[in-house]
């Protein structure tokens, strides 16, 4: 259970439920009020090897943008909620292109106006809507201190239409499992191998967890897709993602083999991550390798389109191996 070093959070938040529920839950950790949770001077002068430690703190303010961006992967729209940032630390995450202002985790107390703004688009729409509402934090994780999830599948139930959906690296699905979602919630778990969790996701759920995470999902009746992502070619490869698919197959319940769908992401990477995580992470894997990555805009990297490609075979038939049946909605 994260138990923050300290709390940074503004004023107004003590005019909402939430925020006087979260003060009071962390009253005996040491606070400090700020005028804007998106200006926190202190932070902004932390040196690249405090990033852990600076992750130990909690920020609570009110979430001012709200505009929903157009999305053509899994859902409709990317929409702001109610957290930004993660307490666990994936060396990979693109959240880190300004780590002293997103990578921590930040939780926003104005739930109520941004779910409402949900259902009103949804309701008054001529379509089924999806939207992403996890794209900028874990909302598993979230849920383990604020409840925001339970509350969140609670509350839009009874919208007329659409659906809500996110990502997870954690196994904390318990609480979510008696809830009456009404088949409105769609949960995406994003898996890699073993090594490469132990090694560049730290402080997330081990594979093993969170397959029976999807295996609970689904006998819980939520819709439930699988990320491999983010794709890293480290040496053996082939194989590592090769032995994690054929797990998937071999751990993964009947019910869930019979829809599942299947998101493939190839990992990105900057020179903001090879700094931070140079003297961060001193002791774990380089991730940039300059033999298979090319530019990708101002200090960002991706694998090379010929490497990207062998990969997108490589999955392909892995997947049409394993699960026949099921489809890949993208692979990027």
């Amino acid at each position: 259970m994260f138990r923050p070093k300290a709390i940074y959070f503004e004023k107004d938040i003590e005019d909402y439920t939430l925020g006087k529920e979260l003060l009071k839950k962390y009253n005996e950790v040491p606070k400090i009020e700020i005028e804007n949770h998106n200006a926190i001077e202190e932070m902004r002068k932390k040196e690249n090897k405090e990033f852990l430690d600076m992750k130990r703190n909690l920020i609570i303010g009110v979430r001012k943008t709200h505009n929903f961006v157009p999305n053509h992967k899994i859902s409709d729209y990317l929409v702001p909620y109610t957290s930004s940032g993660c307490t666990a630390a994936c060396m990979y995450c693109y959240l880190v292109c300004n780590y002293n202002k997103c990578a921590y985790l930040r939780l926003f107390v104005n739930r109520e106006k941004m779910l409402e703004k949900i259902i009103k688009t949804s309701e008054t729409s001529e379509k089924e809507l999806v939207f992403e509402i996890g794209s900028n934090s874990d909302l598993v994780l979230e849920n383990t201190i604020t409840n925001n999830l339970i509350w969140t599948i609670e509350n839009f139930k009874n919208c007329s239409k659409g659906k809500l959906t996110f990502p997870t690296k954690f196994d904390m699905v318990d609480d979510l499992l008696k809830l009456n979602h009404k088949n409105k919630i769609i949960i995406r778990m994003s898996v890699n191998p073993d090594e490469i969790i132990n090694k560049v996701e730290f402080g997330t759920s081990r594979l093993n967890g969170r397959i029976e995470a999807i295996n609970k999902l689904k006998e819980a009746g939520y819709q439930v897709g699988i990320l491999i992502a983010p794709v890293i070619f480290v040496d053996n490869w082939r194989n590592l993602y090769s032995e994690l698919i054929k797990k998937l197959s071999e751990k993964l319940s009947k019910n869930i083999k019979k829809d599942v769908f299947f998101e493939i992401i190839f990992m990105t990477y900057s020179y903001v991550h090879t700094k931070i995580n140079e003297e961060a992470f001193q002791n774990a894997i380089n991730l940039y390798d300059k033999n298979l990555m090319t530019g990708r805009g101002m200090g960002k990297y991706c694998y090379k389109n010929e490497l990207r490609q062998e990969g997108e075979v490589f999955f392909k038939e892995q997947l049409a191996k394993y699960f026949p049946n099921n489809r890949i909605a993208y692979i990027v």
